[in-house]
């Protein structure tokens, strides 16, 4: 199974990304960011 990149939205309205691996482990998280942009941007560098 493949892993999976997610950006979520947590409780405070702060987003947040994600990277799973094929198993479901949790292989890294991000901290929160005010906008979407902001955490795709950092996870392409």
């Amino acid at each position: 199974m493949a892993g999976k990149f997610e950006i979520t939205k947590d409780r405070a309205g702060k987003y947040r990304f994600r990277l799973d691996a094929g198993n479901g482990e949790i292989i890294t998280a991000s901290e929160a960011y005010d906008t979407k942009a902001v955490p795709t941007t950092e996870w392409s560098r």
